[in-house]
């Protein structure tokens, strides 16, 4: 009898390792879900914000092409503005010019030079005479 006893310890034994085994099993396979669970929820948190930051990229590439198209809408007026700026600072030294010789004209007791034979406007005479490159002044450059 001492066998069938040493036999069925053996079998407890052996049941009892078998149940261990299966239940290792059991919680591997468990914890290898949960690890697969927890790797696609990561997945798809990264897909996530791999889409978000490609609407947000799409969103910043169209500010910085509206952006640039008002930079060079502004480059473009200021470049305008610059040109006037010459033009009338040009002119006002033409004026200031005319002024000057009509004041010494003046003084010089011959009165007023507009009144002066030497003083044509059609052959630019006295124009050229005192050595101006003038432009007449229009008024549409300026609005009122």
């Amino acid at each position: 009898m001492a066998t069938s006893s040493g036999t069925s310890s053996f079998e407890n034994l052996d049941g009892a390792m078998d149940q261990r085994k299966r239940k290792r099993m059991q919680s591997n396979r468990e914890s290898a879900r949960r690890s697969r669970m927890r790797k696609q929820k990561h997945l798809d948190d990264l897909m996530a914000q791999a889409q978000q930051l490609r609407e947000e990229n799409a969103r910043i590439l169209s500010s910085i092409g509206a952006t640039a198209q008002r930079c060079a809408s502004v480059e473009a007026e200021n470049s305008v503005l610059a040109a006037q700026v010459m033009e009338l600072t040009q002119r006002l030294g033409s004026l200031d010019e005319i002024l000057s010789y009509i004041g010494s004209a003046s003084s010089g007791g011959g009165g007023c030079m507009f009144q002066s034979e030497e003083f044509q406007f059609g052959d630019g005479g006295a124009w050229n005479s005192v050595g101006l490159s003038h432009h007449p002044i229009m008024a549409e450059m300026f609005d009122y």
